[in-house]
């Protein structure tokens, strides 16, 4: 896969909250994040989807959905889209995307939970760099984490080059190198059924909300009864499972995925649901060592 890397963040570059997901629902939360956005010294614009809805999803429309898309990646005035929020809808996008449009005008793309859909077929489909990150509606508006502003800015500039886990538990030890891929579960999940998976060593990490332990196992078994997962996924990063029913239960299934996949897993990373939350590029080449708990970056992810 020929890999292309955005242009880094700058001061005074234009962001778009793009509202492609779920329905925004308090409109005002946006705007405080573009409060915030501005004060950091960038231009912020906010897409028209994010006041429209259809259901439970934003925009009038999936097609108004996949405009906006198109013509924010077509517009070089935009430097980075930044998803407002996640929630259900951006799987109903993914036939409808001209991949050719975001792959001929890269740009920073970032966003996290439903976002996943698209960070990784965008991966998959271009070789774009995509970002795991926070979110307006729900990070950056109010309480905003210091630890989170300060990991999404200096990874969309081009600074981080390691992350380390806390309180963490090494299922597996073992260091392993790879593309680093992955992010919510349950929606990576949902893309089994199309080819979805890189020709690339992976490095998968994974979190989730709301899940019992159940649907994780069967999420878990789901993904690696396909065979190119099985062979490409040479260690896994295990991020926060949030409002779990059972957490002696969960620890007993990671333990039982490491062993039979025979892979370094390790637990206790910042990627989460909760408010205090790391940024991380989605297919860059990276380092991952369960005994230590770290994951060294390998190679820039942006244009500096």
């Amino acid at each position: 896969m020929k890999l292309i890397k955005p242009k880094k963040l700058k001061k005074g570059n234009t962001i778009a909250f793009v509202g492609i997901s779920g329905k925004i629902k308090e409109y005002e939360r946006l705007e405080k994040a573009k409060e915030l956005f501005e004060a950091e010294g960038y231009k912020v614009i906010i897409s028209p989807q994010c006041k429209s809805f259809h259901r439970y999803m934003a925009g009038e429309s999936d097609d108004d959905c996949v405009n906006s898309l198109h013509q924010y990646f077509l517009d070089d005035n935009i430097d980075a889209i930044i998803c407002a929020r996640g929630g259900y809808g951006t799987l109903r996008l993914i036939n409808k995307i001209n991949w050719d449009i975001i792959k001929k005008h890269p740009k920073i793309f970032a966003g996290y939970s439903d976002i996943t859909v698209l960070l990784n077929m965008i991966f998959k489909k271009t070789g774009l760099i995509t970002f795991h990150s926070p979110m307006p509606n729900g990070d950056f508006s109010y309480d905003v984490e210091e630890y989170t502003k300060n990991s999404f800015l200096n990874t969309l500039q081009g600074n981080i080059r390691e992350y380390n886990a806390e309180n963490f538990v090494c299922y597996s030890k073992g260091s392993a190198s790879g593309r680093l891929w992955g992010g919510n579960l349950s929606s990576l999940v949902s893309l089994c059924g199309i080819d979805f998976i890189p020709n690339e060593n992976l490095i998968l990490f994974i979190e989730d909300l709301n899940e019992p332990v159940y649907k994780t196992d069967k999420m878990i078994t789901q993904l690696f009864n396909i065979k190119k997962a099985e062979k490409n996924v040479k260690g896994i990063i295990i991020g926060e499972f949030k409002n779990i029913d059972n957490y002696e239960l969960l620890d007993e299934l990671f333990k039982e995925t490491a062993d039979k996949l025979n892979i370094p897993v390790c637990s206790g990373f910042k990627i989460t649901h909760n408010s205090i939350k790391d940024t991380l590029p989605v297919g860059v080449n990276c380092n991952f060592n369960s005994e230590n708990g770290t994951v060294h970056i390998c190679e820039n992810y942006v244009k500096l």
